[in-house]
Formats: C-alpha cells, sequence, structure tokens
C-alpha cells in the first residue's frame, strides 16, 4: 500500500503506526506495536478523555471554575483559560483567544484532583487505562505532555473514539464539536490559524490550512499531535483513525510527511463517501 511505503521512508530510526476502522479492527499496521514511546502532547487527549469522565461522573461540569479567575473547566479543555503555554500565568481573558496552552491541562488535572479527592494520575489509570486494558500507557509527567504509551495500547483509545463506552456518544460529539467558534490562535507548528478550531480537548481539522493531517481530511477530523513526533486522528466521515508513534521529534520533516502519508491511508483504506 501507498501508505506503508511512504511511512518507510520517514527519516526516523523507529515508528510505529496502525490504523483502527470504525469497528476496532486494524485493517492496516506498522512497526512494533508494543513498543513504548513518549506521546508529548498527544497526552492532552488522555487527559480531556478522563476529564470528560469525571464530568459524567459528576466531580465537576464544565462551567465549573478551574484555572485563572474568571475560567472555567470548559475553557481549560478548549485552551481558552488565558493562561501561557507552558508558565502558570495569565496572558489574556479568558474566552477571548485561543492560547494553546499545557500549563491549562496541569490546572485542569489539579481541579479534577481537588474535586475528586484523588490524584490525577489515580484517577486517570482507574478511569481510563484500566478500563480499556491500556497496561503500557502510564502518566510520567505532565498531564499535558508526559504519558508514555504504545501503538497497540492507542488503538484501543481510538476504538474508544470510534464507539464509546466510558462516557455517552453525545458527550463525546459534544467534545468533538468546536467550542467557542471563531477564536483565532496559532496551531503550534502551523502557524497562525483564522479560526484556530478546537472542542473540548480534541483539536478539530476543520479548513485549517497548512494543517498536519491531510488536504482529503474531512473537516470533522479530530485528534491531536506531539512535539515528539507523535499523532493520533479520528476522521469519522471515513470512518479510520490512525495512530503513529516515532523516536524523532515533531519538524519540517512532519510537516511534509504526515499530511501526504494521511491522503495515501485515506486513499487506501477509506470507504466511499
Amino acid at each position: 500500500m501507498q501508505s506503508v511505503r511512504l511511512i518507510e521512508q520517514w527519516p526516523v530510526d523507529n515508528v510505529a503506526m496502525a490504523v483502527v476502522a470504525a469497528d476496532g479492527s486494524v485493517p492496516l499496521s506498522h512497526g512494533d506495536l508494543r513498543r513504548e514511546f513518549p506521546l508529548a502532547s498527544v497526552t492532552k487527549l488522555l487527559t480531556a478523555y478522563s476529564a470528560l469522565i469525571a464530568i459524567e461522573e459528576g466531580v465537576f461540569e464544565l462551567d465549573t471554575p478551574a484555572g485563572p479567575p474568571g475560567s472555567t473547566v470548559r475553557d481549560l479543555l478548549s485552551h481558552t483559560s488565558g493562561l501561557a503555554f507552558s508558565q502558570h500565568k495569565v496572558v489574556a481573558e479568558p474566552g477571548n483567544r485561543r492560547l494553546y496552552s499545557s500549563s491549562g491541562y496541569e490546572q485542569l488535572a489539579d481541579a479534577l484532583t481537588e474535586r475528586s479527592g484523588i490524584e490525577f494520575a489515580q484517577y486517570q489509570q482507574e478511569a481510563l487505562l484500566t478500563s480499556l486494558g491500556m497496561a503500557a500507557t502510564r502518566l510520567e509527567g505532565s498531564p499535558g505532555s508526559g504519558a508514555v504509551s504504545s501503538v497497540d495500547d492507542l488503538v484501543r483509545f481510538a476504538a474508544e473514539l470510534h464507539r464509546p463506552t466510558l462516557i455517552d456518544k453525545d458527550t463525546l460529539a459534544m467534545a468533538t464539536t468546536v467550542v467557542s467558534p471563531g477564536r483565532n490562535g496559532v496551531l503550534p507548528g502551523f502557524g497562525h490559524q483564522k479560526p484556530n478550531d478546537w472542542g473540548l480537548g480534541f483539536e478539530i481539522r476543520d479548513h485549517k490550512s497548512p494543517h498536519w493531517t491531510g488536504a482529503n481530511s474531512s473537516p470533522a477530523t479530530f485528534g491531536h499531535f506531539g512535539q515528539a513526533g507523535t499523532f493520533l486522528w479520528v476522521d469519522p466521515v471515513a470512518r479510520l483513525a490512525c495512530i503513529a508513534l516515532t523516536d524523532r521529534d515533531f519538524g519540517p520533516w512532519a510537516v511534509d510527511a504526515w499530511p501526504e502519508f494521511t491522503d495515501a491511508v485515506l486513499a487506501d483504506l477509506a470507504e466511499p463517501r
């Protein structure tokens, strides 16, 4: 398949990849699916999903105050809290701009800990990782960037994103719909986007250009990529998800390689629309 030929040309020492169909099957894979890789910001998907579980369990609500004054759980999830990227300082009024913030996810985890009385890593382990059988996944640092996982584990998570079992399907639909439409901002590595659409933890492709997914990815595609050279996307129109983990940091190589690869995956496997 063209997608496999392309991934074999990536300038990395190690890469593992899998495509997950809507029924949870894996029609295509490459590399050592059990190898563990740092996820970097793909961690945010796991943190966000843990927060969605907590919302359904009544730990807090989207409108619960969290983070800096005037910010809510919703703002922290959708990067509108006004917090800086990595520093715990406010650089904008909550709700006004899409400021991508790892520190916001740390404050989100702190809010979950405070409200539940359970340390975030333990809550995530019990509510998400153990529930899905993600035995190789662990949080070793920041809830915004510190998880380690394998493609095998993320296949389980991608299947959950196709057909949720831990949260209601309407909750996932809300999380993968644009929150605070029209907010502009920078998509790290791809420059200023107008608008820079985001859901509740999930970056939404919409009509962004340039973008790390493909030119033929549907506007409804959602997911995240990480500076460790990792990504996970779900295209609900194509009914496919794709995970790729590498040992080379994100850079110009990924800007060039990932969109072409994604379009090849869609050409190889997507159902006719």
